[in-house]
């Protein structure tokens, strides 16, 4: 465990300038961290993404109040859609020369809905569109020189086993949440070590926040409403405090604890008795991690599952799947 005042002192000492992308931004998690990425880097440009005009000029006035410095952007779109995602990053593209941080959050725990380009919901939100954000990102983030970071924050060491030919989640009964859970996380996370691949300069972190206040349960069916009952009693007695979630979110997405694979822009260096991050592979330093809510990496459950997945070549499988719906929906290859 990464003690709260080590992840305070970490975020205290972040760079004067950086530009961070948050996914998701307009409620819970990503709030969370973007309202402390404001709070703590003396001069920030964030552009958020979200659905909702009102959540997010709520967000404005609440970052200027926080740091009248900072330079701040929301982005109306539905990142379900993977063309919507094309255009977001383009959007971005087309106003910045380089990015430090691209924080992903968005997601559903929704199951059977389908979007029009043919994706289960939940798979769409979770998987294919925060790794079109990170591969159509990538050349922000290659070209930014302090900072390179990728932040997933969903299910990470959470992983479990994945059924061939159901990327999608289809097959996943409803109301089964844990086996939702392990084949999402393990998707996500050997998505992120495909990217990582192509990026050996930029670091990725796939993270699970505990128990915190967000709308991931929202929406209809009978697993999302016993989950919104149950913590609507719980919630108070476990909940992480936002503004702990969003220090240590923060600390993900900045510590040096966490290099990219070759040694380079890590972020602010490490102090306060903390060592460098093992990786999903096990490696120390690897490029590519798992976090859990009090910013531990060290599972090694999980690298052996991960392991296992790999010799069955489940990392292929899901890299090329991806890739294939990329194709089918728009009609040209990804990076």
């Amino acid at each position: 465990m990464v003690d709260l005042t080590a992840v305070k002192a970490s975020n205290g000492r972040l760079p004067t300038r950086l530009t961070a992308v948050f996914v998701g931004g307009t409620s819970g998690i990503g709030e969370y961290t973007l309202l402390a990425f404001a709070n703590r880097c003396p001069y920030p440009t964030a552009y958020f993404v979200g659905r909702s005009q009102a959540a997010a000029d709520r967000i404005l006035a609440n970052l200027n109040r926080i740091n009248p410095k900072g330079t701040y952007h929301f982005i109306k779109s539905d990142v379900a859609f993977v063309k919507n995602v094309d255009a977001v990053c383009e959007e971005i593209k087309s106003k910045e020369g380089y990015m430090n941080i691209l924080c992903l959050s968005q997601g559903t725990m929704i199951q059977g809905i389908e979007t029009e380009e043919g994706l289960n919901a939940a798979a769409s939100l979770i998987l294919h569109s925060r790794t079109r954000f990170a591969l159509n990102l990538l050349p922000l983030l290659q070209a930014a020189p302090i900072l390179r970071r990728v932040l997933s924050i969903s299910f990470g060491t959470k992983e479990g086993p994945m059924p061939i030919n159901d990327l999608q989640m289809r097959n996943v009964p409803a109301g089964q949440l844990l086996k939702f859970r392990g084949q999402a996380a393990s998707g996500v996370t050997l998505s992120l070590e495909q990217v990582a691949k192509r990026a050996p300069g930029v670091s990725f972190i796939h993270d699970f926040p505990g128990p915190v206040r967000s709308n991931i349960a929202r929406g209809g069916g009978i697993a999302n409403f016993v989950m919104r009952a149950l913590f609507k009693v719980i919630g108070p007695f476990v909940y992480i405090p936002n503004d702990e979630s969003g220090e240590r979110h923060l600390f993900l997405a900045t510590s040096a604890v966490f290099p990219a694979k070759d040694g380079g822009a890590n972020g602010v260096l490490i102090d306060g008795g903390l060592t460098t991050a093992s990786g999903t592979n096990g490696e120390i330093g690897s490029g590519v991690y798992v976090a859990d809510e009090k910013c531990e990496s060290t599972f090694p459950n999980v690298v052996k599952l991960l392991t296992g997945l790999r010799e069955e070549r489940k990392d292929e499988w899901v890299w090329k799947e991806i890739r294939g719906d990329y194709l089918r929906i728009t009609g040209k290859e990804s990076v």
